[in-house]
C-alpha cells in the first residue's frame, strides 16, 4: 500500500524495561517499530532512579542492578534495529484514514508528529518525581547530602547514613549500604514496614539501627553538608538527635500520565484499563502494558510487564491484519 506518510506498525511510548522488551519482541516479529521516550536516555526508573540498586525479581537473575538490567535490555532491543526517539513527550493522538479506509494514528509530541497503525503505552505510572521531605530547610541540602535516589553507592563509603522510608526501596538501600557505610539508620513513621517479608527479616537480623515510629523533624548543618538529623517519635514530645553525614529519603514517587489522560482512555486505579487477552484499551489499536495498565489480578512487577509485552504486540499485529499469524516466536528457532 503506497502512502506519502512514513507510517509505523507499532509505536511504543516509554523506554523503560517493559517498553524496551516490547520493542525487541515487536522487531522480532518483523514489525516496523518506533519507541518514543520523554527522557533523553532510555531505561526508565531502574536507570535513572536506582541504577545501583539490586533487583531480585527478574527471571534468570538472582540479582541484577538497575543499570545492568537497562544495559542488557537496550542491547537486546537494538539487535533488530527498531527506531528510537528520545527527549520527546507524547501529547495528542487522533485517528486518520488512508484512501483504502485503513485507520492509523497521528501521534504528536512536544517536538514532532509521528504516524503509526497501533500504539503500546509502556510509560509505567507516567512522568515521575520523588516525594520530597517537607522540612523548610530540606531544599538547601538537596543534591548535596540529601538524596532522593542513589546514583553511586561508593559516595556513602564510611559515612553515617540515615534512610527515611518503610517500603522495599528504603529497606533495599539500607541492606546494600550496610557493608559500605560506617553506620546506617532506618527511620520509618510506622512500627511495621511495607516490604517483602524476606527483606524485613534481613534488615532485622542486620547491624542496621531501626528507629520506629519516628519522622524527621529538623536538619542541622552548614546548608550543604548535613551534620545532624532530628527525629520525632510519632504523637509524642520525644526527640532524638542523630549525627549523620548523608540522608536518603525514600518516600516513593508521584507520577502523571500528562496529556495522555485526555486520550479518552478508560482509567482504573490510576492506570489505563485494559482487557485480559491483549491488554488493549477501550480505543482499538491502543494498548497498555506494565505499570501503565490495570486489569483484575494485575501484579506490578517488571516480570509481569515482560509477560504482557508479547501479548500486546501480537494484539497490535492482529489489529493491523486480522489474518496475521500470532503463533509464538521462539528465539531458539531463529
Amino acid at each position: 500500500m503506497q502512502t506519502e506518510r512514513n507510517i509505523y506498525d507499532i509505536t511504543i511510548i516509554g523506554g523503560g524495561p517493559t517498553g524496551l522488551f516490547a520493542a525487541y519482541y515487536a522487531s522480532l516479529r518483523e514489525a516496523k517499530v518506533k519507541l518514543i521516550e520523554s527522557l533523553k536516555e532510555l531505561g526508565g526508573q531502574p536507570a535513572h532512579l536506582f541504577p545501583e540498586k539490586l533487583i531480585h525479581d527478574i527471571p534468570g537473575h538472582p540479582q541484577i542492578s538497575g543499570a545492568q538490567l537497562t544495559q542488557n535490555l537496550i542491547l537486546q532491543s537494538k539487535s533488530h534495529k527498531p527506531t528510537f526517539v528520545v527527549g520527546e513527550e507524547a501529547q495528542t493522538v487522533e485517528e486518520a484514514y488512508e484512501q483504502d479506509g485503513s485507520k492509523y494514528y497521528i501521534l504528536r509530541t512536544d517536538k514532532h508528529t509521528h504516524f503509526t497503525r497501533t500504539i503500546i503505552i509502556a510509560t509505567g505510572n507516567g512522568a515521575f518525581s520523588p516525594r520530597q521531605l517537607t522540612l523548610s530547610e530540606a531544599s538547601q541540602y538537596e543534591n548535596h547530602t540529601l538524596h532522593y535516589f542513589v546514583p553511586e553507592l561508593q559516595k556513602f563509603n564510611n559515612k553515617t547514613v540515615a534512610i527515611c522510608g518503610g517500603g522495599d526501596s528504603a529497606i533495599d538501600w539500607a541492606l546494600m549500604l550496610e557493608s559500605i557505610a560506617k553506620r546506617v539508620y532506618l527511620i520509618h513513621r510506622r512500627p511495621n514496614f511495607r516490604a517483602h517479608e524476606s527483606s524485613i527479616r534481613a534488615v532485622k537480623n542486620s547491624s542496621i539501627e531501626i528507629l520506629t515510629p519516628y519522622v524527621p523533624s529538623a536538619i542541622e548543618g552548614d546548608g550543604k553538608k548535613v551534620s545532624r538529623l532530628v527525629i520525632n517519635k510519632n504523637r509524642t514530645e520525644e526527640f532524638k538527635e542523630l549525627d549523620v553525614d548523608e540522608i536518603i529519603v525514600s518516600y516513593g514517587f508521584t507520577s502523571s500520565f500528562g496529556e495522555m489522560r485526555h486520550w479518552d482512555l478508560n482509567m482504573a486505579r490510576g492506570a489505563f484499563e485494559v482487557d485480559h487477552k491483549f491488554f488493549e484499551t477501550n480505543r482499538p489499536g491502543i494498548f497498555a502494558i506494565g505499570d501503565s495498565c490495570y486489569y483484575e489480578g494485575k501484579i506490578k512487577l517488571i516480570a509481569s510487564g515482560f509477560g504482557e509485552a508479547p501479548q500486546a504486540v501480537n494484539g497490535a499485529l492482529l489489529h493491523i491484519n486480522p489474518d496475521a499469524n500470532i503463533a509464538p516466536i521462539h528465539s531458539t528457532k531463529l
